[in-house]
């Protein structure tokens, strides 16, 4: 069993690094957001581009995974996955989803909140492309979030792929593309000491982007 006392004192963090202040953030979240994802790759940070998603299902249980942040613009956030995961179903059920971000080394996190769409055909054509030869193909060879029976199977659907697409050339799968967190909220927390820490809130109405200060 785990309990505090299990958890070694030199890796129970003070947050000391920074604060976070209204009269000093952008007003733009988005723009924010672009610093502190900055500031994130600056410091060499393993996959900083990772990413909680939550969705919720039709009985309305939710459920969570990392996956990785592929495009963010005044939009908003793209990720790629196949339609038919777990994830596609619920956002297919409910397109709505969170998103945190999480980088301890800087003692931040960053919440979106929102609604998601499909990215059009072209994009995720054109991110598709992009990906390295082995990874087009293991989206067509993975039934995602399927039950399988073993490990082989996967590797026998993967070998029947690559046969199949002989060449570099491998078309996006019709059941595979982009979808779009587009924020309605945003919040920034930065650790501070005493667990006192700094929580800015971006919420959107009729006159723009407007902030808030949450109690830690």
């Amino acid at each position: 069993m785990i309990s505090p006392a299990t958890i070694p004192a030199d890796l129970r963090t003070d947050y000391a690094r920074a604060e976070l202040d209204e009269r000093s953030v952008n007003r733009d979240p988005f723009r924010q957001f672009g610093q502190w994802f900055d500031d994130a790759v600056v410091a060499r940070l393993p996959e900083p581009n990772a990413m909680t998603l939550a969705t919720v299902a039709a009985d309305g249980c939710p459920s969570a995974r990392v996956v990785l942040l592929k495009g963010a613009d005044e939009r908003g956030f793209a990720f790629y996955t196949n339609f038919e995961s777990r994830k596609g179903r619920e956002l297919g059920y409910s397109p709505l989803a969170a998103l945190l971000f999480f980088w301890p080394q800087l003692e931040r996190q960053v919440r979106v909140e929102g609604s998601v769409e499909r990215v059009d055909a072209a994009e995720a054509d054109a991110y598709f492309a992009s990906r390295p030869h082995a990874s087009r193909l293991s989206a067509w060879a993975s039934p995602q979030s399927a039950l399988i029976s073993d490990r082989a199977t996967l590797e026998a659907s993967l070998a029947e792929v690559a046969a199949r697409f002989s060449g570099d050339a491998v078309p996006r799968p019709p059941n595979w593309g982009g979808y779009r967190v587009v924020p309605a909220m945003f919040e920034f927390w930065q650790g501070r000491r005493s667990r006192l820490h700094d929580r800015l809130v971006y919420h959107r109405d009729s006159a723009g982007w407007r902030i808030g200060r949450l109690a830690p």
